[in-house]
């Protein structure tokens, strides 16, 4: 996915734990074949190739994640959107940009992105881009997908805990070997390398979307790579978000459209979504944090 993924497994032989880890890497190996847009083969490839043209039947989990992908776009109003793969490349991140994009060409770069459009059949299990030049794609979500499926699958096992950690994007179960809490260490918005905060995670997840991954700087002003797909233009005013739930998934997804929708917006989503916290830093450097989060200490 080209992303590091970390496996943690409690087991009481390492040469166990070692065995149990490879059918980790396994696993992400598959759903990658499903899921990611960068490998012609995959089903996700297939759809997009058949945009304009037909509909695609598709594993069972593949069109669950899409039925899922979509009803976050619609708590999200459109902040979050797996059609946002046929953004016209106009921003360049990772190369030096010596010119802004026109509002004409940020503008027509977001022409075939639409989540509304998507056409699902459950009947049949297909699905249907039925604009020619629409594409989906899973990178604001495929991760925690992924985080999720190991995890079920190491307790199907038997597997009594672990940490599956997917670029940032990290879902736990049980305990450590000591029956401590896994706890997870909250950066320092003024200083990355530092932990202001630990919270605990039981059989939870988390995962963080900043502005200090990918950007570029023009004039004097930052544009982050987090693009808001229903304008085409990066997204300003938050700096990190921080998202606590059940599943990684969720966390992936709200973690980046929190992030596009800001912090007074963001904060409204979380208070309705039952079992889901966050904490978000916004750009000057303020914390703001949902009802059920509580810090052991401040920095």
């Amino acid at each position: 996915m080209g992303n590091r993924f970390d496996f943690t497994i409690v087991a009481k032989e390492t040469a166990t734990a070692n065995a149990y880890i490879e059918e980790c890497i396994a696993e992400v190996k598959r759903i990658e074949k499903i899921i990611s847009s960068w490998d012609k083969n995959s089903q996700t490839s297939e759809i997009n190739k058949n945009a304009g043209v037909a509909p695609v039947q598709v594993a069972p989990e593949l069109f669950g994640l899409i039925e899922r992908a979509i009803q976050i776009s619609k708590v999200t109003d459109g902040a979050f959107d797996i059609t946002y793969a046929a953004l016209d490349n106009v921003w360049k991140f990772n190369i030096h940009m010596d010119y802004l994009p026109t509002d004409a060409q940020v503008a027509n770069s977001i022409a075939n992105v639409g989540y509304k459009n998507i056409i699902l059949d459950k009947e049949k299990q297909t699905v249907f881009l039925p604009n020619k030049g629409m594409k989906i794609g899973f990178g604001a979500i495929g991760k925690g997908f992924a985080a999720d499926q190991v995890k079920q699958l190491m307790i199907s096992k038997g597997v009594i805990g672990g940490i599956i950690n997917a670029s940032g994007d990290l879902t736990t179960w049980g305990t450590q070997v000591s029956g401590k809490k896994w706890m997870v260490g909250i950066s320092n918005p003024l200083d990355a390398e530092k932990i202001f905060s630990w919270l605990p995670i039981v059989d939870s997840s988390v995962a963080t979307s900043g502005n200090y991954e990918k950007y570029i700087i023009f004039k004097g002003e930052k544009y982050s790579h987090i693009i808001d797909p229903r304008t085409g233009w990066p997204s300003k005013g938050v700096k990190s978000v921080s998202i606590f739930a059940k599943k990684a998934e969720l966390c992936d997804a709200l973690a980046t459209s929190i992030f596009v929708m800001g912090v007074e917006t963001g904060l409204s989503v979380v208070a309705q979504l039952k079992g889901v916290e966050v904490i978000i830093v916004d750009q000057n450097n303020q914390i703001h944090k949902s009802k059920g989060i509580t810090f052991q200490n401040n920095y």
